[in-house]
């Protein structure tokens, strides 16, 4: 038997927004402290500055860019897929299908916060590898616009998901197609037709992070980004609603 969905309610007021917003970040970070994802960042900090300063000199300008790049892959494309497929074992996601709680609510919670938490973590990273002469703007600029990019495509793909192992091995190759931006960077496949690639503008601006960006790469990296984070969080909603709302509509 099939029961009713509530309706939505994005005409509601501000302020409830705002709290319904809140209240959705506070869970999302207990649910990340509890599933022991902090400890797992806190772990991966403690190798990567173990591991980085011991290295030989390195050209750490040129290198860290596509590191940082390369990393966000674990924080946000891989760790929104956990919470997603958590909230589902347990139960909790289709029950907030039933709430006053709206989709972009629901998203704007896992982005900013695996966007907070990135950030944290790649600055750290570039301290400990390249110490404080890098600028921080590009860098943050770079971090928040690729964890949300990664992010939000990583719900795309796991909305339709109900385990891990139905997710692991499509999930690759998103990364593989993620990452075609490190081709360009390092010289190996030198096309403007990466230009047009979502993550290549992130990139060049985390670049800038170590050396002075062009205003068309400050113009290209902000805007560009800004424009498919719009354009993927369309396609957010819209696995929100058919793989999630609808099917329990369908229960």
């Amino acid at each position: 038997m099939k029961h009713a969905v509530p309706a939505r309610t994005p005409n509601a007021p501000a302020r409830a927004r705002m709290q319904r917003l809140a209240a959705t970040v506070r869970l999302d970070l207990r649910l990340q402290l509890r599933n022991g994802f902090y400890y797992a960042v806190a772990f991966l900090l403690v190798c990567w500055f173990v591991l980085l300063t011991r290295l030989p000199a390195i050209d750490w300008g040129y290198v860290l860019p596509a590191f940082v790049f390369g990393n966000l892959v674990m924080v946000n494309f891989y760790f929104v897929g956990g919470l997603v497929l958590l909230e589902k074992g347990e139960g909790t996601l289709e029950a907030q299908v039933v709430t006053p709680l709206a989709d972009w609510e629901y998203l704007a919670s896992k982005t900013g916060t695996l966007a907070a938490l990135s950030v944290v973590e790649q600055l750290v990273i570039v301290w400990s590898a390249y110490g404080g002469g890098f600028a921080p703007g590009p860098l943050v600029a770079g971090t928040l616009l690729a964890g949300v990019l990664y992010t939000l495509t990583g719900f795309v793909l796991v909305a339709r998901y109900r385990s891990i192992n139905e997710f692991l091995f499509p999930s690759s190759l998103f990364t593989v197609a993620i990452s075609l931006p490190m081709l360009h960077y390092f010289g190996v496949w030198d096309t403007w037709l990466l230009y047009l690639h979502p993550f290549t503008a992130p990139l060049v601006l985390l670049a800038g992070a170590f050396r002075p960006l062009l205003a068309w790469e400050w113009a290209y990296g902000v805007l560009y980004a800004t424009a498919w984070t719009g354009l993927l969080l369309v396609a957010s909603r819209r696995a929100f609603d058919r793989y999630i709302v609808a099917r329990q509509g369908g229960a």
